[in-house]
């Protein structure tokens, strides 16, 4: 596609991600972004208001954007060039049932996920098995940080990657990834570099196990705070404890394993797959203050800053207690972990603090209503 052509970029979802790539998107020349979205005060909010989206980034002024269309209908994709969905793992198969039939016949669609881990490759080769002119694609993390959003009205920007990574199911051509990473590096500054293999992204280490491994530190059987009400709300990484570093780097070391079980099986290079505290570091940068150790990355890192850790008021006592409703357990859970346990039980590769912290959560978050295995390949590793 041409640089100068007119860009269409449908955003599905409308949390934190969905607002602030969507005011990115319209500080690019040509390109016309709608918003598709279910929150009714999203909505609500671009009708009622001509103002413009606003997001606030570090040290510069506000970037502020007023969107081509904010709507519910599926028909807000009939003319997409590019289909970006930034919601929550566990409600991926109904947005792409959703927007599927109302996508374009004549022409390629791009259509992805950011971030694009849990299987999301395996999800869309289902749902689009009908659309040959479907490109599907995935990004290995999101581009910045989100956070502090009012709905329909602005969001704020934390820290950003230096380098966006891009992966491909297997079955695009060369010309599909080349043509896609064009697009991709119109909307956004950094480079953007293509993987060779979507389980690249798939195997990255993240919120899947950031998440668990520091909610079992916090909440787990071997923590102070274990059948316990916290008598304040605390942040993901600023106040992550040693003990789940602890459990994180265990973790990691596991998903390394893994890696290299999937990289013999299968004869594909997994080198892009760095561990954890390498792989933030190389993210960041200069965003963090001591580099030295995961413990110390994680509590230092200003892209991480006073991120707080979803919490509901304890039901039985004062205080909060970690919301098992969040996307930490529904999404990362049962749609990350789960992908990994299931990896390691079909490869025979022994996963055992992963499958500790794996077991708690799902009894935490009072079992599975879904799960990434609802798609997972049956054949997999054929």
């Amino acid at each position: 596609m041409g640089a100068r052509q007119d860009l269409n970029v449908v955003v599905c979802g409308g949390g934190r991600t969905g607002h602030l790539n969507a005011v990115l998107f319209k500080q690019v020349p040509g390109v016309r972004v709608s918003l598709l979205t279910t929150r009714q005060d999203v909505i609500a909010q671009h009708h009622a208001s001509s103002e413009s989206l606003t997001a606030f980034v570090p040290d510069a002024p506000p970037l502020r954007a007023r969107l081509d269309a904010v709507g519910a209908e599926a028909s807000l994709a009939a003319q997409a060039d590019l289909v970006v969905l930034t919601v929550p793992a566990h409600v991926r198969a109904p947005w792409l049932r959703r927007v599927v039939h109302a996508l374009p016949r004549d022409k390629p669609v791009y259509v992805g996920a950011i971030p694009g881990f849990c299987g999301f490759d395996w999800l869309a080769e289902q749902i689009l098995a009908e659309r040959p002119n479907a490109v599907i694609w995935g990004m290995k993390d999101v581009p910045h940080t989100a956070f502090d959003l009012h709905p329909g009205v602005s969001v704020r920007m934390g820290g950003a990657k230096q380098v966006l990574h891009v992966g491909t199911h297997a079955r695009e051509t060369p010309e599909a990834r080349a043509a896609l990473q064009g697009l991709l590096q119109r909307l956004y500054a950094a480079p953007v570099h293509l993987l060779d293999h979507f389980l690249e992204i798939t195997l990255t280490p993240g919120n899947p196990i950031m998440h668990s491994s520091v909610v079992y530190g916090l909440a787990g059987p071997y923590s102070q705070w274990h059948g316990r009400a916290f008598p304040a709300p605390v942040c993901w990484w600023t106040d992550c404890t040693e003990l789940g570093a602890y459990f994180l780097q265990r973790s990691d070391e596991e998903c390394q394993r893994l890696c290299q079980a999937v990289q013999e099986r299968l004869g594909i290079d997994l080198s892009s797959v760095k561990p954890l505290h390498q792989e933030i570091v190389e993210a960041y940068g200069d965003q963090i203050r001591d580099p030295r150790t995961l413990l110390s990355t994680l509590r230092t890192n200003q892209a991480y800053d006073a991120i707080e850790a979803p919490m509901a008021p304890a039901p039985t006592q004062p205080g909060y207690v970690i919301d098992k409703e969040s996307r930490a357990f529904q999404e990362d859970v049962a749609y990350g972990l789960a992908v990994l346990v299931e990896m390691g039980r079909r490869l025979d590769v022994r996963l055992p603090h992963i499958q500790e912290i794996f077991d708690w959560n799902v009894g935490y978050m009072q079992g599975l209503r879904g799960s990434a295995l609802d798609y997972f390949p049956s054949t997999w590793p054929a």
